[in-house]
């Protein structure tokens, strides 16, 4: 048995449960992980609260982690045990979550989904990276982004947004980088790289004097935000279904090799894990961890971290 949250049906943060969990079985092309870090997301709480997909009882949750490999299943081949690795474990869309999340002292995932945890990260850095860092590559990726393209980023201060500022900024070399977000994090989200920052208390998106090759919407704003678009530019809402009729939805591929492909700029750098200051929260305070990242106030990510038996 192992230490873990869980759930048993929907509801509040006060459904969640700590306590004893069987260990997870190592199929196949699957590798077993000792959890050190984990990290949360709006969709933890979606599918608990709002149930946006169907859980399997009692459900883990969590999708991000960083941890040490303890055994590798048949088949394996990237990986072998001592391995550092991070990952996205669970493979939305399309799928059931995992009933064994990342809250959890040890957690299964498959080989193709987590990589090796850039040497330059401690493990709550990693952690706080996969499902948001993926989420944000796969806007640029799925609108083709161009070397040169203005791109404007509502919500730069959240999980996504703040990563795809500085996507936009040293991997896809946008010529402009506008983002949004309140009064006391402005000059928070200029430091990651946007060329100018709006007040979203104090301006309206029809009040930007600028139009946008490429809209990215972390929070689900597009009904409003999408009149900042070039006539020609593309829209991507991560977080409204449906979104405006002009915005594409916006999902995450999740993939290690999408984590390799940003590992050089990780390792040299460019790219930079941020967490919220108020984490890293003890493995006994997930409950208050949710309650905080609810309230949408979060600067960056939420992490778990140490995980441990109390």
């Amino acid at each position: 048995m192992q230490k873990a949250w869980f759930y048993n049906d929907y509801g509040s943060v006060d459904v969640l449960q700590f306590g004893d969990f069987p260990l997870p079985n190592v199929g196949a092309g699957q590798i077993l992980i000792k959890v050190r870090a984990a990290a949360l997301n709006p969709v933890d709480y979606k599918i608990r609260k709002l149930r946006i997909l169907d859980a399997t009882f009692p459900a883990v949750p969590g999708c991000d982690v960083a941890g040490v490999i303890t055994e590798v299943g048949e088949g394996v081949s990237k990986f072998k045990k001592g391995d550092e690795v991070y990952g996205d474990i669970q493979d939305f869309p399309g799928r059931k979550p995992k009933q064994y999340g990342t809250l959890a002292q040890y957690t299964v995932a498959e080989e193709h989904l987590v990589a090796l945890k850039p040497s330059n990260l401690s493990f709550e850095e990693a952690a706080s990276l996969p499902l948001a860092l993926l989420t944000a590559l796969e806007g640029f990726d799925s609108v083709n982004f161009q070397k040169g393209w203005s791109v404007f980023i509502v919500g730069g201060a959240g999980g996504v947004g703040t990563l795809a500022i500085q996507l936009a900024k040293h991997v896809f070399e946008a010529s402009r980088i506008v983002s949004t977000t309140s009064t006391g994090k402005l000059d928070f989200v200029k430091s990651l790289g946007a060329d100018l920052v709006v007040d979203y208390t104090k301006q309206n998106y029809d009040q930007v004097p600028e139009k946008f090759d490429f809209v990215f919407d972390t929070i689900g704003d597009s009904f409003k935000s999408h009149v900042v678009a070039k006539e020609e530019g593309r829209i991507i809402d991560i977080a409204s279904f449906p979104p405006h009729p002009r915005a594409e939805s916006g999902f995450v591929k999740t993939a290690g090799s999408n984590l390799e492909r940003l590992r050089d700029f990780i390792e040299s750098g460019k790219l930079k894990a941020v967490i919220d200051p108020e984490s890293p929260y003890a493995f006994s305070q997930v409950k208050e961890a949710f309650e905080y990242l609810e309230t949408g106030r979060a600067r960056g990510k939420i992490v778990i971290s140490p995980i441990e038996s109390g």
